[in-house]
């Protein structure tokens, strides 16, 4: 008896030796794509002055690690997709497709912080993230946004977290992080 579907009928050897060198494929781009970002994370940090500091390493010292650890992955990403694929890998779960208007909230957060850090300051610039960033979250699962007051309760949140952040960094550490007003406190 034949299928009645394509979807009925069963696959064959031939597929299946194909969908696996696709994923393989597919995962060795990934690393690839790894191994390329590390490289432009090392490209940025070659214009990074590198005189050493109090604690005998400079401020190109992270974005060098950063990249070394991120070439790393990459390599070891390449070498498990071209050795028969990533090993104990779970079915994939959620969405068949990215869900394009949360990401759009997320991206326009961090793009807001940061094109307002220095006209705002640290804290409200990253309140304003948040707030932006909760949205697209919120509407990633489908969820309401919560009108003015779901809004309000946002930016208290959201104040809370950057404002304890901004002052441990600016009055507890000396970091000049920007902020709306000079005294320090906002």
């Amino acid at each position: 008896m034949k299928p009645t579907s394509p979807a009925d009928a069963q696959p064959t050897e031939g597929t299946e030796g194909s969908e696996r060198a696709s994923a393989r494929r597919n995962q060795t781009w990934i690393g690839a794509g790894a191994l390329l970002l590390a490289a432009l994370l090392a490209w940025g940090a070659a214009g990074i002055p590198g005189q050493s500091g109090y604690a005998g390493v400079g401020p190109n010292f992270l974005p060098w690690l950063v990249a070394a650890v991120l070439a790393l992955c990459g390599v070891l990403l390449i070498f498990e997709a071209r050795s028969g694929g990533w090993r104990h890998l779970e079915a994939p779960s959620g969405a068949a497709r990215g869900d394009w208007p949360a990401l759009a909230w997320v991206a326009a957060g961090i793009a807001a912080n940061a094109a307002l850090l220095g006209v705002l300051g640290f804290p409200l610039s990253c309140t304003l993230c948040f707030m932006l960033a909760v949205r697209g979250l919120r509407v990633s699962e489908g969820k309401p946004h919560g009108g003015a007051r779901g809004l309000l309760r946002d930016a208290v949140t959201g104040f809370l977290i950057a404002a304890p952040t901004y002052w441990l960094f600016t009055l507890g550490l000396g970091l000049n992080l920007p902020g709306l007003t000079k005294t320090g406190w906002l």
